[in-house]
């Protein structure tokens, strides 16, 4: 499974430097951009985003134009006719890592992410991002549906994995062709957003029990919607256009050679998962783009808030509690906490319903495979059986010690 990841960047460590009212503000370079009333504004090097009214983007534009806190401070007053905290939200630009300098000393600020692939450069990817590529695209999986619909028994279906009667091959092939398809969806998330000139990054996550490949395009909120969009989708753009690409070339294969084996297993590979995108509860790359379209800020998070104010609603209303909890959706707009609300819903069917499996088909399962290849693996085994084993072993186990060090280091990077 894949997920865009707009992850949060943490200030680094340092000592600040106090804001006084005659203290001169230098901030570091801040794109921004104007969306439901509000503004976007944040720094693409380092990840950070946040929202802001039209009070503290003026604020932003006094402090660059060199003025002191003091003086914003009274230009503004002077401006909406009310008392505005300039220091306290200077001191807040500060702690967000905003703030390059006070009075010329360099404050601290988290350092510059690191991009995956810096020789990749904007103009190398920029291409991406033309609608002329979205067209072309189009045009190949609709002529991959076309070739489908014409010939619906030509497309691959689970027989095609089972290429060889020795089981650790077909498992090892699945796992190495699968992770390559994985690994060509997320590099074409880096590639997007790479191409609007955001340091991307992949790296292993995880998503309930599942192993999850996820790129980190935090950033990406500043641009226009096109551009996030087509990086939100780039994955599964490659997905089906992977997919619709073997199908047009099975006819040219020889049937039953290693080439249209090959290609077949590609297209299905990339066909299964497509499916997991759905799960948006899981924050896949649909769930990107519906947060999008719906204005959310942090649909996943609000949606679990909610679910944790529902009970306590619930035991007042039957009267077991002495007072009804705060609503966390109330001061959304109305668009915004509808649309938290009804996938609170997802998010908790979603949730119970993976779990489940989990408790009933996977982890019995992995259990009964690991036993069996455990038992088989010996000296006074033939051969053939200790390599089944051995790769059930390798790929099973290393699945699950990928997913334990994946919640590791995402629980470290959470109390960074």
């Amino acid at each position: 499974m894949t997920a865009v990841e707009p992850a949060a960047t943490h200030v680094g460590r340092g000592t600040a430097t106090p804001l006084g009212p005659d203290s001169v503000v230098r901030l570091h370079r801040l794109d921004r951009r104007r969306e439901h009333g509000e503004w976007l504004v944040g720094r693409i090097d380092i990840g950070e985003v946040v929202a802001l009214p039209d009070t503290g983007v003026r604020v932003i534009d006094l402090l660059a134009d060199g003025l002191t806190v003091d003086q914003a401070r009274l230009r503004l007053t002077g401006e909406v006719r009310r008392p505005v905290d300039v220091a306290g939200f200077a001191r807040e630009l500060l702690r967000l890592g905003f703030v390059a300098a006070v009075d010329d000393v360099p404050q601290p600020s988290a350092p510059p992410r690191r991009p995956m692939f810096a020789r990749l450069l904007p103009r190398h990817t920029a291409w991406i991002q033309h609608p002329a590529t979205a067209w072309c695209l189009v045009a190949l999986v609709l002529a991959g549906a076309l070739r489908t619909a014409l010939a619906p028994h030509s497309f691959p279906d689970y027989r095609t994995l089972l290429w060889s009667r020795r089981g650790s091959l077909v498992l090892a092939t699945t796992f190495v062709g699968g992770w390559a398809l994985l690994m060509l969806h997320e590099c074409a998330h880096l590639a997007a957003a790479r191409a609007v000139g955001i340091p991307s990054r992949i790296r292993l996550g995880t998503r309930l029990q599942f192993l999850v490949a996820q790129t980190d395009i935090s950033g990406i909120e500043l641009f226009p919607r096109r551009c996030r969009l087509t990086a939100y989708l780039a994955g599964i753009a490659v997905n089906l256009g992977v997919t619709s690409a073997a199908v047009l070339a099975l006819p040219l294969a020889g049937p039953g050679s290693a080439v249209h084996r090959a290609v077949a297993v590609a297209a299905l590979l990339s066909a299964v998962q497509l499916p997991f995108q759905l799960l948006v509860f899981m924050r896949t790359d649909l769930y990107s783009v519906l947060q999008d379209l719906t204005g959310c800020r942090d649909l996943h998070q609000d949606g679990r808030a909610y679910l944790r104010y529902l009970p306590g609603r619930i035991r007042h209303a039957l009267g077991l509690g002495d007072r009804c909890p705060d609503d966390p959706t109330r001061g959304l707009p109305a668009r915004e906490r509808t649309a938290v609300r009804w996938y609170s819903v997802l998010l908790a069917l979603g949730s119970c319903g993976c779990l489940l499996v989990l408790a009933t088909v996977t982890l019995p399962t992995d259990a009964t495979l690991l036993l069996r290849a455990g038992r088989h693996l010996g000296p006074d085994e033939p051969v053939g059986v200790n390599l089944d084993a051995a790769t059930v072993l390798l790929v099973l186990g290393g699945v699950q010690a990928m997913w334990i060090s994946a919640k590791i280091r995402g629980r470290r990077r959470r109390d960074a």
